[in-house]
């Protein structure tokens, strides 16, 4: 298989000792995957523009009605990095989701929340955990049908009925009334939106006045002084992780904070978690590695298999400084 012949030998000395397998879900030492500048960028390049949906949109929904399954049985509801402070001692990864939760909503200062809007919901992890956490109503949307089917199974299941409900949405164009909910959450699907203006846009209209938006998303590392654009070294990276996993131009969390400057909002924090995630793509490689990971892959499909293939990209992208985790929350100021 295309995904053992890549990164099989460079990623599982690597991960062995420091990474149980998924039964387990713990991780120890941090891990690092080195990759060979222009080395595997230049092998997988064939791999990640064959076959590829050219509409975005169309693309970002089969990825995710194709690789939704795997992902649960792998690693559970939440579909995004875990929270590994330094120094801290192993947890599951399912807990480092869970910590990457409450840490957002910790920089953000919430404490409470009434009705909140769950955009890129994935199959509804982050709306359940925040519904148990604050009793709160909860809306989300994706792109994916299969996605909000299975969120809205999962709740239904756990009791929820009357409080969740998951649809097919556009980020870009919401279906909700302006100022509808007093929490915006983003988790992990800025990096998908092809107008980042208008999805912060977005997110400030339908946010209730005094409310609170958080986005915590893929970026690229901020430009020096001087610097137009990314290096051509580091734009093939992020090209390869672009076509493999349907995500339009990066931007920087500069850029972010001044979209939601331009929007009015008030408050405006941001961090840099970059070395508190990285531990996470060596679990997930890891993860892929063991023959469960390897028959679910095969079962997913070709879609699924690309995104894999550029795992040990996204490792060497946090590795180089050039990918960045942010976190970025603002309060929309009260009327």
């Amino acid at each position: 298989m295309a995904i053992n012949t890549l990164y099989k030998q460079q990623a599982a000395m690597q991960h062995q000792r420091n990474v149980i397998r998924p039964s387990g879900l713990r991780v120890g030492r941090r891990c690092t995957v080195v990759v060979r500048a222009g080395v595997v960028e230049t092998l997988v390049k064939p791999f990640t523009t064959l076959g590829k949906v050219s509409d975005l949109k169309a693309g970002i929904a089969a990825f995710y009605d194709e690789s939704s399954e795997l992902w649960e049985n792998m690693w559970g509801e939440h579909m995004h990095h875990g929270y590994y402070p330094r120094g801290a001692p192993p947890k599951s990864n399912q807990q480092a989701q869970q910590d990457m939760i409450e840490e957002t909503l910790k920089v953000a200062g919430v404490t409470q929340v009434r009705n909140m809007v769950d955009v890129g919901c994935g199959i509804g992890g982050s709306s359940r955990y925040l519904s148990r956490k604050f009793g709160c109503r909860a809306t989300g949307i994706t792109l994916s049908p299969k996605q909000a089917a299975r969120a809205n199974a999962i709740s239904r299941a756990q009791g929820f009925e009357d409080k969740l409900d998951f649809r097919v949405a556009d980020a870009l164009s919401q279906p909700f009334d302006s100022g509808a909910f007093d929490l915006v959450w983003s988790m992990e699907s800025g990096e998908h939106m092809p107008d980042k203006r208008q999805f912060v846009s977005e997110l400030s209209r339908v946010c209730a006045p005094g409310g609170r938006i958080i986005v915590a998303t893929w970026c690229h590392r901020v430009l020096a002084p001087g610097e137009t654009a990314l290096r051509p070294d580091e734009a093939a990276l992020l090209d390869r992780i672009c076509e493999a996993y349907y995500l339009p131009a990066w931007c920087s969390v500069q850029d972010y904070k001044t979209l939601f400057e331009e929007n009015g909002l008030v408050d405006i924090q941001t961090r840099d978690w970059s070395e508190e995630v990285s531990p996470f793509w060596g679990a997930v490689i890891a993860t892929a590695l063991t023959g469960e990971g390897l028959a679910g892959l095969a079962r997913a499909g070709w879609t699924t298999i690309k995104g894999a293939l550029v795992m040990p990209l996204m490792a060497e992208g946090f590795r180089r400084g050039l990918i960045k985790f942010n976190v970025i929350t603002a309060r929309k100021p009260a009327v």
